[in-house]
């Protein structure tokens, strides 16, 4: 084991031991994948120091990587048991499709940017999440000929939720989303039981970059 390797198993532990279980993550499959999953990959070189740190960090095209505490926050959320199919609306660097990698049977992502969906999928191939599905085009539009889907994480901030997410959720699903202005959102669950009804929880104030697309916000 190399310094480096050292090193950064130090700074993870660290994060999951003072920024996730400390502040209330129980979940044992979440705070698992958030062990497991090499975030230092997941950010620029010059940045791998500071990927284990609370706060989120830039991943060019004007996009972050979110803090890792929001990450086991929404992935916690969902209530996953591992046998879930589980749509992401935004890959961005990749680091949440892989913390959901470590837990679900598959992983449908889909990126808007094709240099972020080109480097991301590089890297997932690199590191050998072949449980991840990966698609660039227009997130808010779902992926119907994949759905229903029994979760959906949308990693970016819109006015409202997208109908077709709701609509390609299936029944007993859950989605979380943040909701609200450019500026700030509420990080909202939403449940959709057997019957097809949704319900809304809103688990409190959050900040995001914005969701652009069909059903979001104009680039």
């Amino acid at each position: 084991m190399n310094m480096d390797h050292r090193k950064f198993e130090f700074l993870r532990q660290n994060m999951v031991d003072k920024q996730i279980v400390a502040r209330g993550v129980t979940d044992a499959a979440v705070i698992q994948a958030m062990s497991s999953v090499p975030r230092h990959l997941f950010v620029s070189e010059a940045l791998a120091d500071s990927a284990y740190e609370d706060f989120p960090l830039p991943i060019g095209e004007g996009q972050t990587i979110s803090q890792p505490y929001m990450v086991s926050e929404m992935t916690q959320a969902l209530a996953l048991k591992g046998g879930e199919r589980v749509l992401e609306i935004g890959t961005g660097s990749g680091f949440q499709a892989a913390v959901l990698a470590h837990i679900v049977f598959r992983v449908y992502t889909i990126e808007r940017n094709n240099t972020l969906f080109m480097r991301t999928r590089k890297l997932f191939d690199q590191l050998h999440y072949h449980n991840i599905v990966t698609r660039c085009g227009d997130g808010t539009l779902g992926w119907k000929d994949e759905s229903p889907f029994d979760a959906i994480i949308v990693t970016a901030g819109g006015r409202i939720i997208p109908r077709p997410l709701l609509d390609q959720l299936a029944p007993g699903g859950r989605l979380i989303m943040p909701v609200g202005g450019l500026m700030s959102q509420e990080l909202l669950l939403a449940r959709k039981d057997r019957q097809g009804v949704v319900s809304i929880d809103n688990l409190g104030g959050c900040r995001f970059v914005k969701l652009i697309g069909q059903h979001g916000w104009k680039a």
